[in-house]
């Protein structure tokens, strides 16, 4: 099995050491993604709650189109709010997002991330052939 780990294109530069992808290949693919927050490829925070979730969810799509995957190769997602007024957002955000699929999934309100601008994050594993 081997483990490849990525930044691709279309999402913004890690802020610190870690990758935006892992893939693991073997029997199939399993594709760890780091948690995606609401920066635009050229490094902007979106203004907002609700726009954060959107830019979110557009990086995390990049990151699974680079990988020659989609929504629909979700497992599991881990969503993580400052703000439990963002519950609806997010729910009619990943609905956009992932339609009728339903991957296991984990919402968590917390205190606060990594920097006090970001109020949402959301990280996902991914299988692919």
């Amino acid at each position: 099995m081997s483990v490849k780990f990525e930044n691709p294109s279309g999402v913004h530069k890690p802020g610190s050491r870690y990758s935006h992808a892992a893939t693991v290949a073997g029997e199939g693919r399993r594709l760890v993604i780091s948690g995606q927050i609401g920066v635009a490829p050229d490094g902007m925070v979106a203004a907002g709650g609700e726009a954060q979730i959107a830019q979110a969810l557009a990086n995390l799509g990049a990151i699974l189109k680079a990988q020659g995957m989609g929504p629909a190769n979700i497992v599991k997602m881990g969503v993580f709010l400052t703000d439990r007024a963002l519950i609806p957002a997010w729910r009619a955000e990943r609905e956009k997002f992932l339609g009728s699929h339903a991957p296991a999934s984990t919402l968590l309100v917390v205190a606060g991330l990594a920097d006090p601008r970001f109020l949402f994050e959301v990280e996902a594993e991914a299988v692919g052939d």
